[in-house]
């Protein structure tokens, strides 16, 4: 009996470690994303910032109120407590209180598709944009993207982006329509380049570093589209001041120099101590052969 009883506690034990260590492994999810916040004013405050989003409730699944409450915990001043909140209501999870503002008028994407609710799913390398409408009346705010979120180019090299906005059709299902006549801006500087009727627009950046491109429209009220550009240096080139070539410059070869080294790699022609060398093996190589012909000669004979 008491065999059968610590039998039956060592397997408590056992499975109780197990249940421990499955609650520890789900307890484990993370996840690093990358947020866009634009405030009431239309403004950037956060440009793709990497936050490491956490399994708040334990259920195995990280979501975007997760996402958005890792990001004012880490960037908002006061943190989550102060910055952030968010309910249950008829449309699903909602947020309250968002970058410190509760006028109720918030909207996120990800990847560039509008979400359901905040309980929507996010992983590992998802952008999420997240915004305050300036338009709070008639909520005209467009959600606006560019067709990369991060690239990396060499100095003056050409750069072809494509700016769409998020819209509806007459049946309000999803669609994405070309933004036209939006003026680039670099580190929230306007440039001398605007987009074309599709929406695209060529441009360069001369210098390294690391820039944030966006856009602003006097038609549309956009959320500002972000995209992050690397720029490397130009490799150096050494050229002559006349062809503009690369210059090779090899050592100047004198004669003599020629001369010297030829000496060093063959011996001079008709150098007599090399021939009587060739001579003697010859004469020794044949000697060996006359040995071993008589010898073998008299071996027979004596057979």
């Amino acid at each position: 009996m008491k065999k059968l009883i610590c039998v039956f506690v060592s397997l408590l034990m056992l499975f109780g470690i197990c249940g421990i260590s499955a609650f520890a492994e789900g307890t484990g999810a993370s996840a690093k994303v990358y947020v866009t916040i634009a405030d009431g004013d239309g403004k950037l405050v956060l440009t793709q910032e990497e936050i490491t989003v956490t399994d708040r409730n334990d259920d195995g699944i990280l979501t975007i109120d997760e996402a958005l409450f890792a990001t004012h915990e880490a960037k908002y001043e006061g943190g989550a407590a102060v910055g952030y909140g968010s309910a249950y209501t008829e449309y699903g999870l909602s947020l309250t209180k968002f970058w410190g503002d509760i006028s109720g008028s918030f909207g996120y994407y990800v990847n560039n598709k509008s979400s359901l609710s905040l309980a929507d799913e996010v992983k590992d390398g998802d952008y999420i944009t997240a915004f305050i409408y300036t338009d709070t009346t008639a909520y005209s705010d467009k959600y606006s993207f560019f067709d990369k979120n991060t690239l990396t180019v060499t100095a003056d090299e050409e750069i072809t982006l494509t700016l769409s906005a998020a819209g509806y059709d007459a049946s309000y299902n999803p669609i994405t329509v070309p933004v036209k006549d939006a003026t680039i801006t670099v580190n929230g500087e306007a440039t001398e380049y605007n987009t074309d009727e599709n929406g695209k627009v060529t441009m360069k950046l001369s210098k390294a570093g690391t820039y944030v491109i966006s856009a602003t429209s006097t038609t549309d009220t956009l959320v500002p589209p972000v995209l992050t550009v690397s720029v490397k240096g130009k490799t150096p080139v050494i050229s002559t001041p006349e062809s503009g070539t690369i210059e090779t410059i090899t050592p100047e070869t004198s004669a003599t120099d020629t001369i010297n080294n030829e000496e060093m790699k063959s011996p001079k022609t008709g150098d007599n101590s090399n021939t009587d060398f060739y001579i003697m093996l010859l004469a020794v190589s044949a000697m060996g052969i006359v040995f071993s012909t008589s010898t073998l000669k008299r071996k027979t004979n004596e057979k």
